[in-house]
């Protein structure tokens, strides 16, 4: 049996920004596709993932996001974060949108809290860090 060459997995995995463009074609939310096009130009892994399909979106719970963090991190989650379970670290959380139960929470966890917009609108060019959360 013949093996595949490593280069044609590289491939596979990565997406190009023509692609990412066609794919913001069929978006209709004016918000997504300014987040898209930010997002397009400083990190293509958020990127792919926000250009993607609405149903293969990220969504976290907070339990599942207090369990891949460490105190003081800051992560991004390509995606929408719920309110289900409790986060007990004090933690940075950028994400696409957030529900209002998981937005109280973190309120009261005395965590950090902005959209994947808001923070590229205040880094002018810069890139956001954090751990992307998947």
């Amino acid at each position: 049996m013949r093996s595949l060459p490593a280069f044609y997995f590289q491939n596979k995995m990565t997406i190009s920004k023509t692609k990412i463009s066609k794919r913001m074609k069929k978006k209709t939310n004016s918000s997504l596709v300014e987040t898209i096009n930010l997002a397009k130009k400083h990190n293509l892994e958020i990127a792919k993932v926000l250009s993607s399909p609405t149903r293969k979106r990220i969504s976290l719970n907070l339990e599942d996001i207090d369990k891949q963090t460490k105190q003081g991190e800051t992560i991004i989650v390509p995606g929408k974060v719920l309110g289900q379970g409790e986060i007990t670290k004090k933690i940075k959380i950028i994400a696409l949108s957030f529900s209002s139960s998981a937005f109280e929470k973190l309120k009261k966890a005395k965590c950090e809290t902005s959209t994947i917009e808001e923070e590229f609108g205040k880094n002018k060019g810069g890139k956001l860090e954090g751990k992307i959360l998947k």
